[in-house]
């Protein structure tokens, strides 16, 4: 798998090289500008951890989704969801027990919107990919409709809600302007490593892998399939819901109409990208930030931003269909 990894990366760049050559821009300059974009100074630099952050969070939902068997594509509706609530919740509850309370509130509304796919799927087969699409469509509607109507603040001419205090924001773990780190990029990284011990060192890790890579094995070996399909699904919108909570209390202070510039689909490409290894979300993560964050950077040249979307959405396309058919493989 590792040589597929290698393949696509250097594929994928090979792409994004004659699909930047059409525009007039030399390869050589669209990844000047991608990186001084991305990495060239404090302030970029800065940019790509805010980008990278909700990516890594966002990713690992996929990921422990993936290593169920589901493909969660409803992460980017459990993203907003987390999200609005958090902001909710923060915005009547000040200080740290805001914080805390309003990120545990996320993670619940998280895990709500992710538990119908999980029921459906253990219990009627409806595949999970049309269950969480579907929800995604009704979150974008819903957290529109509250923070248009109900959630927008007073005397407020933008879709948005009120702004949180100060100390209901995660802290800065560097803060030297231009260049700031918040402690959410720690927690991220945290949630990972823990996750990738929790997966190695338990009996719960163990059916999640044979469940996610051969239901069969599993039921023979006792292991109650359907138990273990709604966990990893609620506990991965668990995570999309935190990924929302985060960016609001680390980042953006409140929740807007266009909160999401797309996290929750991204975070497909990063968790695919990990080829099944946890701790390679780190790097996944940081590699779409980069790309995120650079690629708006390389407009100035003439690049169209949705270039890199291309590339990314093919990662996306050529990895499930390499799952697919290790999967039917496995099955006959």
């Amino acid at each position: 798998m590792k040589y597929r990894v290698l393949l696509l990366v250097v594929g994928s760049l090979a792409v994004l090289a004659f699909a930047v050559s059409l525009t007039g821009v030399t390869p050589l300059e669209a990844l000047k500008g991608l990186i001084q974009g991305s990495l060239g100074s404090p302030g970029a630099i800065s940019g790509t951890l805010k980008e990278t952050t909700p990516l890594l969070i966002a990713g690992l939902a996929v990921f422990i989704a993936l290593r169920g068997g589901l493909f969660n594509i409803g992460v980017e509706g459990q993203f907003l969801v987390g999200a609005i609530v958090c902001a909710a919740i923060a915005l009547r509850i000040p200080g740290v027990l805001g914080m805390v309370v309003g990120a545990a509130s996320g993670m619940g509304a998280g895990a709500l919107w992710a538990l119908p796919a999980g029921l459906i799927k253990a219990y009627k087969g409806g595949h999970e990919v049309i269950t969480t699409i579907m929800l995604n469509s009704v979150a974008i509607f819903l957290t529109g409709y509250l923070v248009g109507g109900p959630l927008k603040a007073p005397g407020q001419e933008n879709t948005t809600t009120a702004a949180l205090e100060e100390s209901s924001r995660l802290p800065h773990l560097w803060a030297d302007p231009p260049l700031f780190a918040s402690s959410a990029l720690l927690l991220a990284v945290l949630l990972v490593v823990g996750f990738a011990i929790w997966q190695r060192r338990t009996s719960a890790g163990y059916e999640l892998d044979l469940v996610g890579s051969n239901p069969r094995a599993a039921s023979l070996a006792g292991v109650k399939s359907s138990r273990v399909v709604v966990g990893a699904m609620t506990v991965s919108g668990a995570v999309g819901g935190l990924a929302g909570a985060v960016h609001v209390l680390a980042y953006e202070g409140r929740f807007y109409a266009g909160f999401s510039s797309g996290y929750g689909f991204d975070a497909l490409g990063v968790a695919l990208l990990a080829a099944g290894q946890p701790l390679a979300l780190l790097p996944s993560a940081a590699l779409f930030g980069i790309l995120s964050k650079g690629s708006t950077a390389i407009q100035i040249l003439g690049v169209p931003k949705g270039i890199s979307t291309v590339v990314l959405g093919l990662v996306i396309v050529v990895f499930a269909a390499v799952r697919y058919r290790r999967v039917t493989h496995e099955a006959d």
